[in-house]
């Protein structure tokens, strides 16, 4: 039974991305969504504002109307959190996208270069938690 809300966000997640696969013609890759808030201009800029702005309020009105609260509160103030986002935004840069456009769509489109970035993602967030267990103790 726990796996349930999970199991039904990743169908909705598939859903919103083969939806504007076919309906758009675009990947929603997150990093190129956002991104191209920043980057772009005109109607490229105004749909992507509100694809992000959607994707922040749902998020909050699903965690507020199921009493879901986050798991754990972030101790470390926010320095760490926005060195991690900048470390993040870099990665996706490096990486050409990150796991929603290489994890869901890309995978879903059966392409390699999708695949093995998809790999590396994973190994790498294994090797963080990893080091940061014996680094933090747990």
């Amino acid at each position: 039974m726990e796996y349930l809300l999970s199991l039904a966000g990743g169908v909705l997640i598939g859903i919103a991305a083969l939806v504007m696969w076919l309906g758009l013609g675009r990947i929603m890759g997150m990093s190129s969504i956002t991104g191209g808030v920043i980057w772009e201009k005109g109607h490229e800029r105004i749909w992507r504002l509100w694809f992000v702005v959607a994707t922040i309020v749902g998020a909050f009105a699903v965690s507020h109307l199921m009493g879901i609260a986050p798991s754990e509160a972030i101790r470390s103030g926010w320095v760490w959190p926005v060195i991690a986002g900048l470390l993040v935004g870099f990665g996706t840069g490096i990486g050409s996208g990150c796991t929603s456009g290489h994890g869901v769509c890309g995978i879903g489109r059966l392409s390699p270069r999708s695949i093995i970035a998809t790999c590396v993602f994973m190994a790498s967030g294994i090797a963080t938690v990893a080091v940061m267990r014996i680094v933090m103790g747990g």
